[in-house]
């Protein structure tokens, strides 16, 4: 049976819980799964909410209809088909382990996203791409030609109806103007030495300095560098007995799993951007498939 997502924002107010709950029984629909946050510092209130639909009832007729609850408490609110894979473009420079992660967890449907193109400042992971059947897009950029790079980067996002950017190592700076226009649609990764490793060989720094923990960071992009909203996070322990080249490969790996972390958080519709941070609800039961997230 198919099940459906509603995503709710709203103020924070006594008895929204019972009238979306309320509501949903009356149509017909069974919820499946439900998580809330009632933010204090806020006052702003979040809820996710799986269902199916048990009647006759058809989804658009049930949004329709929803209209009403959602006047009665300011909701911004969404319904989503929780079986439809969000389109996405994925762009990548010349460190390939995060596309690549993200192009085998698609093939095996752990992630619930359909790679519709990669988008290249160089030729590196051409044939890959194309082996996998997905269409490669070379568009090298520099600062003379950013603008036009740029319009054409945003042709190939609405030519094939993306709703997701995902700079899987992309090394280049996005404009101001394009983080605004694909704002909360582009997710990065990078590593997490930041602020206090810049730079060229950010692990080989660390590595110098005798770091303990190497972890990687997953966030919207905004115009801001690498300040915007983080949905995940993790690390892995180094000790004094591993070289600079071992912590480059297990920073690698744990790029690759935050990365594919967040990017199913965000197409199954877990993540609510609430100012400068986010409020990620777990997995609803069954959301993953058999194979596990990292």
């Amino acid at each position: 049976m198919t099940s459906y997502l509603l995503n709710v924002s709203c103020p924070s107010k006594r008895g929204i819980v019972a009238a979306v709950s309320s509501f949903l029984a009356e149509n017909g629909c069974s919820i499946v799964d439900s998580s809330q946050f009632d933010d204090l510092e806020t006052g702003q209130f979040f809820m996710r909410v799986r269902f199916v639909i048990e009647s006759t009832r058809e989804l658009q007729d049930i949004e329709t209809g929803f209209a009403s609850v959602g006047q009665a408490f300011a909701i911004t609110y969404a319904f989503h088909d929780s079986e439809t894979k969000m389109k996405a473009v994925v762009m990548v420079s010349r460190f390939g382990h995060c596309l690549n992660d993200l192009l085998y967890r698609v093939r095996i449907g752990a992630l619930p996203i359909e790679i519709v193109a990669v988008i290249s400042n160089h030729m590196d992971y051409q044939k890959a791409v194309v082996n996998a059947d997905i269409p490669f897009h070379h568009i090298p950029l520099t600062k003379e030609n950013k603008p036009v790079a740029e319009a054409r980067i945003m042709s190939v996002i609405e030519d094939t109806g993306a709703e997701l950017v995902i700079l899987a190592r992309y090394m280049q700076i996005l404009s101001d103007d394009m983080c605004r226009k694909m704002s909360g649609r582009i997710i990065n990764i990078h590593h997490s030495f930041l602020p206090s490793f810049k730079g060229a060989n950010p692990y080989k720094q660390a590595y110098e300095r005798g770091v303990k923990l190497i972890g990687a960071t997953s966030h919207y992009v905004t115009a801001d560098l690498d300040e915007g909203p983080i949905i995940e996070q993790d690390v892995v322990r180094v000790t004094h007995a591993q070289n600079a080249e071992d912590f480059v490969s297990l920073g690698r790996d744990v790029e690759a799993q935050v990365l594919a972390r967040a990017v199913h958080a965000h197409a199954k519709k877990r993540v609510f951007l609430a100012g400068n941070k986010t409020i990620v609800f777990a997995a609803s039961p069954g959301e993953y498939s058999s194979e596990r997230m990292g």
